[in-house]
């Protein structure tokens, strides 16, 4: 990896030191400049587990990612810095027991104790917790960790999104393929059929869901429908600062317009994330 490539990517500047100050830090950093984004499903382009393809995509092409791109972004550039990071298979909004993890990547973090660090879940973890079962706060944000045996459960009640769980079996990244590949093909997930971007902001995360723009923050959600391609165009690009061409944003707005019209006469029901 070119490290001062992907320093330059998140604009910091700050401490290189291995510890948790650096960890919380480049956490911040990475959420706030690289925004969650399932938009090359939508634009008939395959996501790769390929780290040299991911880094090209979001540090030199200037766009945000899935949680297997983004934490495998972010996992690659702590471990250039010297930090000791596990990759963790997770299931977000379990149904069944029998469901097998490795629909969401999430890492942990060995330093003075294990943190679980997450930049790939869009509205999930603002920086990173202790691996400790109990009430962590994190800027306007609360979430709950508790463990059952030998599974995780995270769980942040203010965005009402769906509970993570995991266990700390370590995971090689290449352990997400066919997780990978079945979420970005089947006709049936939330992921083929709706295009969603989240950005942290200091104080707020900004969400696009379809054309629901929504504003979490602490004083509550603030939503609007996005109804012009030019408006569409300028949060892509702007408010998500995301490198997209014109052609690019209008196959986007086309397939979510369409899709809006369905949503809006009850065909269908947008999902969260």
């Amino acid at each position: 990896m070119n490290i001062d490539a992907y320093l330059n990517r998140i604009d910091y500047k700050g401490d290189l030191t291995p510890g948790l100050s650096t960890l919380a830090a480049l956490h911040r950093a990475h959420l706030r400049a690289i925004p969650y984004e399932n938009l090359d499903i939508h634009l008939d382009r395959v996501n790769s587990l390929d780290q040299h393809e991911i880094f090209a995509k979001l540090v030199l092409g200037r766009r945000g990612g899935w949680c297997y791109e983004m934490n495998g972004l972010f996992a690659w550039a702590l471990e250039c810095l010297g930090f000791n990071v596990t990759r963790l298979a997770s299931t977000v909004g379990r149904q069944s027991a029998d469901t097998e993890d490795g629909a969401h990547l999430i890492l942990l973090v060995h330093l003075d104790r294990d943190y679980l660090a997450d930049v790939g879940f869009g509205r999930g973890l603002l920086e990173p917790i202790p691996l400790e079962a109990g009430i962590h706060t994190r800027g306007f944000l609360t979430y709950d960790l508790t463990c059952n045996d030998s599974r995780w459960v995270l769980t942040c009640p203010i965005t009402c999104g769906p509970s993570v769980d995991f266990t700390l079996r370590a995971r090689s990244f290449s352990d997400f393929g066919d997780h990978c590949t079945r979420l970005q093909t089947s006709p049936d997930h939330w992921f083929t059929t709706t295009t969603v971007c989240h950005r942290v902001r200091p104080k707020s995360i900004i969400s696009l869901t379809g054309l629901v723009f929504r504003t979490l923050s602490a004083s509550g959600v603030k939503e609007r429908i996005i109804k012009t391609r030019r408006s569409y165009r300028r949060a892509l690009c702007e408010d998500f600062d995301l490198k997209l061409s014109e052609s690019e944003v209008s196959h986007l707005w086309e397939k979510a317009w369409q899709r809006h019209l369905v949503w809006k006469e009850g065909g269908s029901h947008t999902p969260e994330h």
